[in-house]
């Protein structure tokens, strides 16, 4: 057995691996040689025809997950400004007192080190400057500014981009460095913000290894440019924001909360403890209906308006209320059961306070720059904190349904990738990290464990019986589950390969899907509805799927036409009417994205 690389062990502590080659008898080791590091030279004595390690076993090296890391911010340096200095002193600014002393004035700006690279190769070939001509700013610089000042409205913090202008009071070489330094400092924070708003400010593989993305690279080259001949450099640095339908809600979310900030009579506020039951009566039902009117969709409240327009803020539960609430419960993704309780009243309120939801959208801007502008047509999308599964075609929202992730301690990854291909009857090959973490406590105290459960075992590439097996010295060993009713993957599985061997599928395990916390899985997406998805990305019906499933044979189909697949993370997400919602963070990472973005402030605040 050859050791795991570090990517092969993230890897192998998800839901999933496909079984392993066998490897050379001659060269084959254990594997708690592998997990504790042995030599193979230790002494064995035999014991039922089985070798045997001779030795109290140590304890099991369990195989561990991603970390999360303590986030390093793109470092700044200073600009190489001498090198473009003089030009400065002797053109664009008047000649008057044009000194030595006045050419070699040391000007010290400093911004990212991509940024840095663009303006000193522009600067040093063009020597054209963009905000300033003679001693005096141009217009087109203040519009600039005005635009980078309004940078909250989509989610990026001002202060990144704020440059004072400057101060034009003091001797000729003064206003010279004063105009010098306004010059870099606002091509510099023009620059950043394009590039924020592009690839967005934190690169989200340095926050931990469950997320996967291949930073976007800008072309500032061509900004830059692009900002020296813009007629109007404002409507161009706006151009540069996402213009995708999401991004759109999103910003038009986060506008609405700093209204509702500075509007008490907007907010909906229910009285903690409230427990309200079919049948029962509470003075809080108004503030329940007040939520559903603010959170539900049209088409729920058309479909209950002669509930609420008979509404007359009454205390009692009443049947047509109860109906009311589960079909907003139902709309939300909650288990419809009429009881007003901590899940429903937090879709009530919103989900948080104010600032809450207000950080959660800025959390979700900065993640959206992570992905793709326009997602695609044709897609399917996962919202692991929303629990939730959609296939879009032509842009539009045709199929949900409620997925199970992963817990806690095997989340699951961030990424985007693409479907390939849909295996019917599949076989679950059982990870690594199943195998040492789960299995293998047992199988020491009950060789017999899998085959009584019905586990295929194969040691260096051959079948055997688990009894056969020593699972305190074993070799290359591979397990997996065969087709069947209880097969852990179910009927199928949806295929999108990706080195975390994350997939979407079936699983008997239906009770799952009626809880509403489902953070359950070693890693992957269980579908509550896995032949519709499979229908979907196949572009055939239902009786289809079926008929391959009663097959029961193994087989893999080719999705037609690969489909974008974004296993993603938003805590606040608009829904296919484009109101946003909110959602739990199941994995706390805003708290960690959080972190990331104070590490990026310190950075940039401490080099203004």
């Amino acid at each position: 057995m050859k050791l795991m690389t570090k990517a092969a062990a993230m890897a192998l502590a998800t839901c999933t691996i496909a079984a392993a080659q066998p490897s050379d008898a001659n060269a084959a080791r254990t594997l708690l040689d592998l997990l504790r590091g042995n030599t193979g030279s230790e002494k064995t004595s035999s014991r039922d025809g089985r070798e045997t390690v001779d030795v109290d076993p140590e304890p099991i090296s369990r195989v561990s997950s991603p970390r999360y890391y303590t986030y390093k911010a793109d470092s700044f340096r200073a600009l190489n400004i001498p090198a473009f200095v003089e030009p400065m002193v002797t053109g664009s600014v008047s000649n008057d007192s044009a000194t030595p002393e006045a050419a070699s004035l040391p000007i010290i700006v400093k911004t990212d080190g991509d940024i840095a690279k663009v303006m000193e190769a522009y600067y040093q070939s063009e020597a054209d400057y963009l905000w300033i001509e003679g001693d005096a700013v141009l217009d087109r610089a203040k519009a600039a500014m005005d635009q980078l000042a309004k940078a909250d409205e989509v989610g990026l913090d001002p202060q990144d981009y704020a440059v004072e202008m400057p101060d034009l009071t003091g001797d000729a070489v003064q206003r010279r460095q004063q105009l010098a330094t306004f010059e870099f400092k606002l091509t510099a924070a023009a620059l950043m913000y394009i590039q924020d708003n592009q690839r967005g400010r934190i690169d989200p593989n340095r926050i931990s290894g469950y997320h996967d993305f291949k930073r976007k690279s800008v072309d500032l080259a061509t900004d830059i440019k692009i900002l020296k001949n813009a007629a109007r450099v404002d409507r161009y640095l706006a151009y540069r924001v996402p213009k995708s339908k999401h991004f759109e809600e999103l910003v038009a979310e986060l506008a609405r909360l700093k209204q509702e900030m500075g509007d008490p009579d907007d907010r909906v506020e229910i009285a903690d403890g409230t427990l309200i039951k079919p049948g029962r009566s509470s003075d809080q039902l108004q503030n329940v209906v007040k939520g559903i009117v603010k959170n539900a969709s049209d088409d729920l409240k058309l479909e209950h308006a002669l509930t609420l327009a008979d509404y007359k803020q009454t205390d009692e539960y009443s049947q047509p209320l109860v109906e009311l609430v589960e079909a907003f419960q139902k709309e939300k993704g909650l288990h419809p059961d009429g009881v007003v309780g901590p899940a429903t009243i937090r879709k009530l309120v919103g989900g948080d306070s104010i600032q809450d939801r207000y950080n959660k959208v800025v959390y979700a801007m900065e993640r959206a720059r992570w992905l793709p502008n326009e997602l695609g047509d044709r897609r399917v999308f996962i919202n692991e904190p929303a629990y939730q599964a959609y296939y879009f075609q032509d842009g539009k929202e045709q199929l949900s349904m409620r997925v199970v992730i992963g817990k806690t301690s095997n989340q699951t990854y961030f990424f985007q990738d693409e479907i390939e291909t849909v295996e019917f009857n599949p076989y679950w090959g059982v990870p690594r990290s199943i195998i040492v973490n789960e299995m293998l406590p047992k199988l020491r105290q009950d060789p017999s464990y899998l085959d009584r459960l019905g586990y295929e075992v194969s040691y260096q590439g051959r079948r055997v019986s688990s009894t056969s097996v020593d699972w305190y010295k074993t070799a290359s060993v591979d397990v997996r589950q065969p087709p069947g009713n209880s097969n852990a993957l179910g009927e199928l599985k949806i295929l999108f390969p990706n080195s975390h061997a994350i997939y979407m599928h079936d699983t008997p395990s239906k009770s799952f899907f009626k809880r509403d916390v489902r953070a359950l899985s070693h890693g992957c997406v269980r579908l509550a509805d896995p032949r519709a998805m499979a229908s979907a990305v196949l572009g055939v019906g239902e009786g289809e799927i079926a008929r391959q499933i009663a097959d029961g044979q193994n087989k893999q189909v080719n999705v037609p036409h690969k489909i974008p697949v974004y296993v993603a993370y938003f805590t606040a997400w608009p829904d296919k009417d484009g109101k946003v919602e909110y959602f739990e963070d199941v994995y706390k990472r805003d708290e960690y994205l959080q972190r990331a973005i104070d590490a990026t402030d310190k950075e940039r605040h401490s080099n203004v």
